[in-house]
């Protein structure tokens, strides 16, 4: 299962999954049509699949059009967002499982950004293989998703789901927010090493006009606030040693910043 990023509107990325075998693919999140389209035609496949993680139109917003131009596609999303999701005919809930490439991938209920919001993790099937993980806009690169319709413990039960995973799992997030979610990871966390040499790195990525995704949850573990709330510096930030709490004042430091 081969992953492109392709860039989309003006801060979006789409996810084409390509099997080489069978010369097809499936697309997680098509924000617009075009992107995938062109994708498709240079690698000559057929899409099958369209994974969206929630209803924004930022990420569904190709999918009548990839529809009318692939009629057999099947379209997945949450089954909270019945409704909500052009096209949609599978309705996943935590714990079900899709296929793509040979690989199972595991489906995981992530409310918060939003109240249907799920994740797509394909876990490594061989020796030296990273795991994949889909997660929209629940968690970012150096950051998490606004809570638009879900609660703080929603977006924290939600990310510690998240965060169980293994460190060498990529986290293919749909938006270039990470110069910025950094920028504010030092003004709570400006102490921490790790988080000083990331924001470097990135600073120099952007200026190349590189893409900051994927990145790896073992990085977000060391430097990512929305995953380090019981950090004692943390805490000594938004001056509360409760999970939730702590959690809820970052968030609101971050939507203000």
């Amino acid at each position: 299962m081969q992953v492109s990023l392709l860039p989309a509107l003006s801060d979006n990325y789409i996810f084409l999954l390509h099997d080489s075998e069978q010369n097809i693919a499936a697309v997680v999140d098509p924000a617009e049509a075009q992107p995938v389209l062109r994708r498709l035609e240079a690698l000559g496949a057929q899409l099958v699949t369209i994974f969206n993680t929630h209803h924004h139109m930022d990420h569904v917003g190709g999918n009548q059009q990839l529809i009318q131009r692939f009629p057999g596609v099947q379209v997945y999303g949450g089954a909270q967002d019945r409704g909500r999701i052009p096209g949609q005919q599978v309705f996943l809930q935590e714990g079900d499982k899709v296929e793509f490439a040979g690989r199972v991938g595991e489906v995981f209920f992530v409310p918060g950004h939003t109240k249907g919001h799920i994740a797509y993790y394909f876990p490594p099937t061989t020796y030296g293989q990273t795991g994949e993980l889909f997660c929209g806009d629940t968690l970012f690169a150096g950051g998490c998703g606004r809570l638009f319709e879900g609660t703080p413990t929603q977006m924290l039960n939600s990310l510690t789901k998240l965060r169980a995973l293994p460190d060498h799992t990529r986290v293919w997030c749909a938006h270039e927010y990470t110069q910025k979610n950094l920028q504010f990871a030092l003004t709570v966390d400006g102490e921490n090493r790790d988080l000083q040499t990331r924001y470097a790195e990135v600073q120099d990525v952007r200026r190349r006009k590189q893409a900051t995704v994927p990145s790896f949850l073992g990085v977000e573990k060391r430097t990512n606030p929305f995953l380090r709330w019981e950090e004692p510096a943390l805490q000594a930030a938004v001056k509360s040693q409760e999970p939730i709490q702590t959690f809820s004042r970052l968030r609101g430091m971050k939507d203000q910043f």
